[in-house]
């Protein structure tokens, strides 16, 4: 969660240098498919989560987790003569889960909602 406008900035600097960073100079295989979704940086600039998602299935996601830590020092080290900050953040990656959360929220809807009880259908009806 973002603290302020000035973490935003930095926050969507860093995601949009991450990105490029990884379809451009990272030469590991297992983040070619890798995007940075949004970054939260602390308010103390010292610390950035890095939410990422996987779309291409050629590796698991633990070899990309396992990637972006090896790539963890070059990242930070690029990020530090692109950004204008006097210390980069430290980079925590996340998986960003929140596509596969809102579609277990929806088959548990779909799971309680039976035919017959939608109350749009009975208002129509009546």
């Amino acid at each position: 969660m973002g603290h302020g406008a000035r973490t935003d900035r930095v926050g969507e600097r860093i995601r949009t240098e991450l990105s490029a960073l990884l379809l451009r100079r990272v030469r590991e295989p297992a983040v070619q498919g890798v995007t940075i979704t949004h970054v939260d940086v602390t308010r103390d600039l010292q610390t950035a989560r890095v939410y990422y998602r996987v779309l291409a299935e050629t590796a698991s996601r633990r070899d990309v987790a396992r990637a972006l830590r090896r790539a963890q020092g070059f990242l930070r080290h690029e990020l530090g003569g692109r950004l204008r900050l006097r210390r980069v953040p430290d980079l925590r990656f996340l998986h960003d889960d929140t596509v596969e959360q809102q579609d277990r929220l929806a088959r548990l809807f779909d799971e309680i909602r039976e035919p017959g009880t939608d109350p749009a259908e009975s208002e129509r009806d009546a």
